[in-house]
């Protein structure tokens, strides 16, 4: 595995790399446009602040990230921390000095090496994040290919904000409700999409592997939907301003092109609960980043390391900058990482093109990407959903047991329930229990030959194999011949040190021989010892 390095990436970029960046970044980018626009409305902040906060996660934490394959920008999980947040400072440009001052915050973690915590989540609990998002990704878009558009993209809370439902009861009220244009849509989608991906995987020609199916699926959606105007009146989901289509802000004829940013209020520097507030941003996002970060690389097929620290460095500059111009804060981002490397993505330029086309698209091509069903977009989500959540994925971590797959599946449920961090403390909480339960079942081993008996100690022993060395003590039967070998032991718990030499007198009262051997509570190991292990 190769640690990556930004710079040394960019240097060596190749021309070469175009033909897989390009197509990625493009699929990024119509992934990314109606979740920019759906996390500003659920955070109750302007529909532009998601876009600017899309572009600077994709052009300036593209290039200083420290994945090749992380893409970045407004995140579900901050909606609510940001809609408390508008509320209690009073104003938007208020919150974006808090937004700002998180951004500070995140430079000094990533200067401080605090990345290094994301190695503490157990590998079945970010198995079980990706495969979970992936589910929800699936569950949420359902509502919108049917053409029910009451809850905002981007949301993946199980209990939904905008109209009082759940993701399960959203489902049932879509069927209900299904508008016959959208389903249309969303068949011959899904149809088209599924052939392209075949074709792409089967057939050697360069077209169907350079020309990525969502972009095509777009162009589906578009002249279908026109067809329908014309054609079928009924089953027309509306122009740009209807809530099925995509709904970018256009700039007004004469209208100034700064007044469409929002500026921070640094005067709200003195009011206290502003440092609270940036120190809350800092750290949830600190964590999603981190947390995306691994499941990310997990998914590049080069199986290149990330930089933890300088992704913190890249997303406090990344933070600093959209709080300044009125973005919303930015983490790494799962879908859209997951999107970029389906995508067929190789470096990190796959993330800033994706920021590139966003960039254009708000300041050329609104008019245009307006008229873009939401239903064909939802299509290309959940065929990103499903490939995070094949069903094979859970019979291979079945495989490997229940240590692994308690906490897996504990984390899937957690999140889809919950929501993204409460899921994943959930699964944290399962994970760390069966590596400390395994850790004291693991730490000595007993050998039995008649009345001969070995108490092996294979590793340090802590407070946790007190309960297990007690249950093995009061099993030895008397005429018993036992010595306790602690050779391999350079630490033992005071404790069990205390309740092993105790155990002696127990011992000759039960005509039990008894022997401890280099039982010693905290020693320097001799070489020869080392040797021999």
């Amino acid at each position: 595995m190769q640690r990556v390095n930004p710079v040394r990436t960019l240097r060596r970029y190749q021309l070469s790399f175009l033909k897989q960046d390009i197509p990625s970044g493009l699929s990024v980018f119509l992934v990314a446009l109606p979740l920019c626009l759906g996390i500003a409305l659920a955070s109750g902040a302007p529909l532009f602040s998601g876009l600017v906060a899309g572009m600077i996660g994709g052009i300036v934490v593209g290039v200083l990230s420290g994945s090749e394959v992380s893409v970045s920008g407004p995140a579900a999980g901050l909606a609510v921390i940001v809609a408390d947040a508008i509320a209690k400072v009073g104003s938007y440009e208020a919150f974006l000095a808090a937004v700002v001052l998180a951004g500070i915050i995140q430079i000094g973690m990533g200067l401080l090496k605090a990345g290094r915590f994301s190695s503490f989540f157990p590998d079945s609990v970010i198995k079980g994040m990706l495969v979970a998002i992936g589910l929800v990704i699936i569950l949420k878009q359902i509502p919108h290919a049917l053409g029910r558009d009451n809850d905002y993209e981007g949301e993946f809370e199980f209990q939904q904000l905008a109209d009082g439902e759940n993701t399960i009861s959203e489902i049932y009220r879509a069927f209900e409700t299904a508008s016959p244009g959208a389903v249309a849509i969303s068949l011959v989608s899904l149809l088209f999409l599924l052939g392209w991906e075949r074709m792409a995987g089967r057939s050697t020609r360069a077209f169907f592997k350079n020309i990525p199916g969502a972009l095509l699926v777009v162009f589906i959606g578009i002249a279908l939907n026109e067809l329908f105007r014309i054609a079928i009146p009924t089953w027309y989901l509306g122009d740009t301003a209807h809530q099925h289509m995509v709904r970018i802000p256009t700039l007004e004829p004469g209208q100034s092109l700064f007044s469409i940013f929002d500026f921070p209020d640094f005067s709200k520097f003195a009011d206290p609960q502003i440092y609270v507030l940036g120190a809350t941003i800092a750290l949830v996002a600190s964590l999603e980043t981190l947390l995306n970060l691994e499941a990310s690389d997990r998914l590049d097929r080069l199986k290149r390391i990330s930089s933890t620290d300088q992704e913190l460095l890249a997303q406090g500059t990344g933070n600093i900058l959209s709080g300044l111009i009125g973005g919303l804060p930015i983490t790494s981002v799962v879908v859209r990482s997951s999107a970029n490397v389906y995508g067929g993505a190789r470096t990190r330029m796959s993330a800033v093109f994706h920021g590139v086309f966003l960039l254009i698209a708000v300041f050329l091509g609104g008019p245009i990407l307006n008229l873009i069903p939401l239903s064909c977009l939802a299509v290309v989500l959940i065929m990103v959903g499903y490939k995070l959540a094949k069903p094979a994925i859970f019979k291979k971590i079945y495989r490997d047991g229940w240590s692994q797959f308690l906490p897996f599946i504990v984390t899937v449920l957690g999140i889809i329930f919950t929501d993204l961090l409460k899921g994943v403390a959930l699964g944290w909480v399962v994970g760390i229990g069966f590596v400390l339960y395994s850790n004291f079942q693991a730490t000595f081993r007993v050998v039995r030959s008649g009345s001969q008996v070995t108490i092996l100690f294979v590793k340090d022993l802590y407070f946790l194999s007190k309960l297990p060395l007690k249950e093995t003590l009061s099993n030895l039967k008397p005429g018993d011949q036992v010595v306790v070998d602690g050779t391999r032991a350079s630490f033992i718990d005071h404790d069990i040190y205390t309740m092993l030499h105790s155990f002696a007198e127990t011992a000759e009262t039960q005509g039990i021989q008894y022997e401890l051997r280099n039982v010693e509570r905290q020693r320097r190991r001799r070489k020869e010892e080392l040797i021999s292990e």
